[in-house]
């Protein structure tokens, strides 16, 4: 399938990492993640997203922006975000200063994710109630805003209060870095799209297209408001999460891919095990059947290729953020994959034009 030139104009790869824990000492691991990281700001990425999880050995990061601010320091040109900060954890008014701090360091390129956490057991662990979560996040959210945004602040609420406090730190985009927000429900739908954010969602692609269209929808409604938060952007980004591996041959899809990502579905699911339950979403140890479910790719370039080409097409989604290091893959597996991808896959949907401007 051949891809028209509007729709290749306006496609941008992103890149989802959870650094997930390895047989390897955890420096090796941050070594490995920084090296990959020079190749997806060579290769023309447009974002590396970053998760936040604590007490599992699903995040070896969870503190996202000390992390982040180690990449800022070995790239020129990607953006580079939490996906998400959970701001329950969060004093906010700390986290403007982090915030402000990050976006400065990386000359501009920072995006704010920010969520309440899907795990009730890695919120639980810091006194936080699941069903407080909401609320607390919204709080936290309103005055991070304010904090961006003003030169003083002051805020009075149920969960934080600020009394006139100097803000004197400020990020470098203006009004703020733009806020981006995982959906995957119509309620998170609806929060995401009445404050203007950029989303992205997982699942199959009949899943995303029908989220985005009712994305597109709200936003249209709200676009421009008081609760608007990316007033700087013109048109949100609305992108997919899904785990890739390039195989040189179909064997070591079998041989490489298929036992990592049953280690990754271990990682995800570890907490929830640890207390006899199961995650909310639907997982499945199986590569195949994940590739069947259309959250994963795995296979030769050809076939990823053809793959993607159908997701662009039928999605109406222009942003693909792709995990290359996840679960069991070791650091020269996951850069041959990302060599293939940047090889022979990227340039079948990113014109040459768009990777100069990229580079710029």
């Amino acid at each position: 399938m051949r891809l028209s030139g509007a729709i290749m104009s306006e496609i941008k790869f992103g890149v989802f990492d959870h650094i997930e824990r390895r047989t390897d000492s955890l420096d090796h691991l941050y070594q490995g993640r920084l090296e990959l990281l020079r190749d997806y700001d060579a290769a023309g990425f447009f974002c590396y997203h970053v998760a936040e999880h604590h007490a599992t050995p699903l995040g070896m990061a969870p503190s996202p922006g000390i992390f982040l601010a180690a990449a800022a320091q070995c790239t020129r040109r990607i953006h580079l975000g939490p996906l998400v900060y959970l701001l329950p954890l969060y004093n906010p008014l700390r986290l403007i200063s982090e915030i402000c701090m990050l976006d400065n360091l990386s000359n501009g390129r920072l995006e704010i994710g920010v969520g309440r956490g899907v795990s009730p057991f890695e919120l639980a662990y810091y006194g936080i109630s699941f069903m407080d979560s909401r609320e607390i996040f919204d709080e936290a959210l309103e005055v991070i805003v304010e904090g961006l945004r003003g030169e003083r602040l002051s805020h009075r609420g149920r969960h934080f209060r600020f009394d006139d406090v100097p803000m004197a730190l400020g990020p470098q985009q203006r009004p703020n870095p733009p806020f981006w927000y995982g959906v995957s429900t119509q309620e998170s739908l609806i929060a995401a799209a009445r404050r203007g954010m950029n989303m992205v969602t997982l699942g199959p692609t009949a899943m995303v297209k029908d989220l985005g269209n009712r994305y597109r929808e709200e936003v249209a409604r709200h676009k421009g408001g008081p609760g608007d938060l990316n007033p700087q952007i013109a048109k949100p980004i609305i992108g997919a999460i899904r785990h890739i591996y390039v195989a040189g041959d179909e064997r070591e899809v079998e041989q490489i891919a298929a036992p990592a990502y049953r280690t990754y579905y271990n990682n995800i699911t570890k907490l929830w095990l640890d207390f006899r339950t199961l995650p909310a979403v639907g997982f499945t140890p199986d590569l195949a059947r994940a590739c069947q479910m259309e959250v994963a790719h795995a296979g030769t370039a050809s076939r990823i290729c053809d793959e993607l080409a159908r997701f662009f097409e039928n999605s109406d989604c222009n942003y693909l953020v792709l995990s290359f290091a996840w679960g069991g893959l070791e650091q020269e597996a996951a850069r041959r994959s990302l060599e293939r991808f940047v090889t022979k896959v990227m340039p079948q949907f990113v014109d040459s034009a768009a990777l100069v401007r990229a580079a710029d």
